[in-house]
């Protein structure tokens, strides 16, 4: 039996890995290659990587993991998990195989479903944007909109009015209370409310904003809201405590409520967080605190020791 299975072969669930192989723990990590990144042109915020692709990031953990001879990893998904007791987990592989293992860590991350907005699904990762700690920099300077009405687009708006002198929020056919919009105008936010009609591009750059009504906007980079999904359903099928908007609830220590099963990356947060913290780097971190917690959790089984953790298990 392995000492820890990993689903997911992102930052998250390769820092996890790095960690468990370098304890000497025998780790399957299961890497379907469905990064949430993948369309962007870069990954920013991560010292010594910043800048870097996507996929380049991803093959240099790989090629970091193979130093690890009880590290194993397979470019598949999972199919299923069970838990068969204590200590005992069953993953089912896409094709049919089984494996078993002590430990869990679930590190299947989010995806995002896009606003139903023609032409954004082409932009996405390119010039339609969700993070301005992701791609704001890279905007500086350009014709910037942000989508919709709600408290924190207007946030967003006054945010990255400090990015560039020409801005908009672009409301969706809502209206703003009045004092919202004399602050955003006193800011030097363009306020449009009408309705989106579609986004027009040339390849994935965006090139004008056009309203229902006839007009446009010429515009280079939007920042959208998206919806999160987990990506897979692994963890409600475990029984893992979530929050109201689907993220599992762990504690500081990566634990979820079930004992064994372990969550890292953006597909978790503490209830300390409100929202999920998209970032490479985040994401990675909290995979490496998972690992180093898992192979403390092991110790203490092995050894018949108290788990130093247990008590603040989410």
């Amino acid at each position: 039996m392995l000492d820890v299975i990993i689903v997911g072969g992102g930052p998250a669930g390769m820092s996890a890995a790095l960690t468990l192989g370098r304890a000497h723990r025998t780790v399957l990590l299961l890497d379907s290659g469905q990064g949430r990144n993948a369309p962007a042109d870069a990954v920013h915020n991560f010292l010594t990587h910043d800048g870097t692709p996507p996929q380049v990031l991803r093959d240099l953990g790989h090629e970091n993991l193979r130093q690890y001879p009880t590290v194993r990893s397979v470019a598949t998904a999972a199919t299923s998990v069970r838990r068969l007791g204590d200590d005992h987990f069953e993953v089912r592989l896409e094709d049919g195989a089984l494996h078993e293992s002590r430990r869990l860590l679930l590190a299947t991350g989010l995806r995002d479903e896009l606003p139903d907005v023609q032409g954004v699904d082409v932009l996405w990762g390119k010039s339609a944007f969700h993070c301005p700690y992701c791609h704001g920099f890279e905007a500086s300077g350009s014709r910037i909109a942000v989508l919709g009405a709600a408290p924190e687009r207007v946030r967003l708006a006054l945010h990255l009015s400090r990015f560039t002198d020409d801005i908009a929020l672009c409301t969706g056919g809502a209206s703003l209370e009045p004092v919202m919009q004399s602050v955003l105008e006193a800011n030097g936010v363009a306020v449009r409310c009408a309705p989106v009609a579609r986004l027009e591009h040339e390849d994935t750059r965006l090139r004008r904003i056009v309203f229902d009504d006839g007009t446009s906007l010429d515009r280079d980079a939007v920042f959208i809201k998206t919806t999160l999904h987990q990506r897979s359903d692994f963890a409600e099928r475990l029984g893992c405590a979530d929050f109201p908007d689907g993220c599992v609830e762990v504690n500081e220590f990566a634990q979820t409520s079930v004992p064994g099963v372990y969550a890292a990356g953006d597909m978790a947060r503490r209830a300390t967080v409100p929202i999920p913290l998209a970032a490479v780097v985040a994401a990675a971190a909290s995979g490496t605190v998972a690992g180093s917690v898992i192979d403390q959790d092991l110790v203490s089984a092995d050894f018949k020791l108290p788990n130093p953790f247990a008590s603040g298990r989410a």
